[in-house]
């Protein structure tokens, strides 16, 4: 698995999913659990995770709409 965004705004984890759904690309959300437990103070940033195979599409699809690659997003 590799890391494609890291944020702690839910909106844009959101988007960024649907948006590599629409590509073909299946993500999933890791420490969604453990943000929310810790009161949603954005310590703990929730991650969007590619199967490594994936992961050069993922990346030039939210490049293309204008996203930054991990601790950018």
């Amino acid at each position: 698995m590799r890391v494609i965004a890291l944020t702690n705004d839910p909106v844009r984890l959101s988007f960024l999913a649907a948006l590599l759904r629409d590509a073909g690309i299946e993500a999933l959300v890791l420490d969604g659990h453990a943000a929310a437990v810790e009161g949603s103070i954005g310590a703990i940033p929730r991650r969007l995770v590619v199967a490594e195979d994936d992961a050069a599409q993922a990346l030039r699809v939210l490049r293309e709409c204008g996203f930054e690659e991990p601790g950018g997003t």
